[in-house]
């Protein structure tokens, strides 16, 4: 798959560069702005949700409560249909396009790329029935107007930036995601980075994962997730941002399916389509947004549906979903693993059979493979 890059000038502009080399006070000060409101509860209607709730930073931005594979919204009682993506690193995805030399879709925000930018991605949960549910644009701008911080929007945005309602709410995403730029998304400090910058050392067993990781006839894991340098030498961002279908399973404990019919109105019939339901196209039908590898240790449950309780389980599930027999029925990852089989694919059509199903690994080379990934957690201590 094409690998995508980003050079130091884009970098720059997405503000992943510290004060010292270059960012300026504007964007500084949009940042700092929007790092206020990814943390304001009073945000949603009712009072209580912030982005934050579902987007943790001590949980690598993703939703710190394990407990359902799907995150509550600010009524408790609604839950959206897929696992939260962690936002780290998401700065570095391109906009949402098709590459036509490769034939397949690139970019974009959220699993199934339908927000082009992160300003886009910013604009929807505020406005979603099962996440922060206002009513309106309108109705988000009136309680950022009532905020402490309010008056700082003249500062980052021009005179009178809250003064229009479009105008105020442009700002508002604009400065959500310029906080999402910052390098507090993108620290690339992981033991892995310290050990590509010749300050640590990796473990035998964490060497063997990265040369499985990598070799193209065995887990040959950085066909999606590249692991060496990019070649502006930036370090390696463990995803192609492609989109694939894996072949995952149904979640029989997905809260989606017994949400109202307002929300819902398949029911446990649900289907989720991914790419294909937002393009429309049939040919993407099941196919998601490859996530970044960075910090996947903090971020179970893991796929859309979040099917997957352990990282090794998914190792196992690559290697072997198209050797073991078919379940009976629907089946936890702990149940099928016990039993021997894996269930059928939510959408068997367009699964990826050619780098994934049948990579022959060993219980000792799974378990290489997953203590390998265990090295790209932010936060390590040389």
């Amino acid at each position: 798959m094409k690998r995508y890059t980003l050079g130091l000038t884009a970098l720059a502009a997405f503000g992943l560069v510290t004060q010292a080399s270059g960012e300026d006070a504007a964007a500084s000060a949009k940042a700092q702005l929007g790092r206020l409101l990814f943390f304001d509860a009073t945000l949603s209607e009712p009072a209580g949700q912030s982005c934050a709730s579902c987007h943790e930073p001590t949980a690598a931005f993703t939703d710190p409560d394990r407990s359902k594979p799907t995150s509550k919204g600010v009524h408790r009682e609604r839950f959206g249909n897929r696992n939260t993506p962690s936002a780290m690193y998401m700065a570095f995805s391109p906009a949402f396009h098709f590459d036509k030399e490769e034939g397949h879709y690139v970019g974009g925000q959220f699993w199934d790329g339908r927000a082009a930018t992160l300003e886009e991605q910013a604009r929807a949960p505020f406005l979603d029935p099962v996440e922060m549910a206002n009513p309106d644009s309108r109705a988000v701008v009136e309680k950022v107007r009532r905020a402490a911080y309010a008056g700082q929007f003249d500062a980052a945005f021009g005179k009178g930036a809250l003064d229009d309602t479009d105008r105020a709410y442009g700002a508002i995403v604009g400065a959500i995601a310029a906080f999402e730029r910052t390098a507090e998304f993108a620290p690339f400090t992981s033991k892995h980075d310290a050990w590509l910058q010749g300050r640590a050392r990796l473990s035998a067993q964490e060497l063997r994962g990265l040369r499985l990781f990598n070799d193209e006839k065995k887990g040959n894991c950085a066909a999606c997730h590249p692991s060496q340098r990019r070649p502006d030498g930036g370090l390696p961002l463990f995803t192609d941002f492609t989109y694939d279908n894996l072949g995952v399973p149904r979640n029989p404990d997905n809260p989606f399916y017994a949400q109202a019919r307002a929300h819902n109105p398949a029911g446990a019939k649900f289907i989720d389509r991914g790419l294909g339901g937002f393009v429309r196209k049939g040919a993407e039908d099941g196919k998601f947004k490859v996530p970044t590898l960075r910090n996947i240790a903090r971020t179970a449950p893991y796929m859309h549906n979040g099917y997957f309780k352990t990282l090794r389980g998914v190792v196992a599930f690559y290697n072997d979903r198209d050797v073991r027999p078919a379940c009976k029925g629907e089946a936890s990852e702990a149940e099928a693993l016990r039993r021997g089989c894996w269930p059928k694919p939510e959408v068997a059509r367009n699964v990826n059979r050619k780098e994934l199903g049948r990579l022959g690994l060993t219980e000792q080379e799974i378990d290489d493979i997953a203590a390998f990934m265990l090295t790209l957690s932010d936060g390590f201590q040389p």
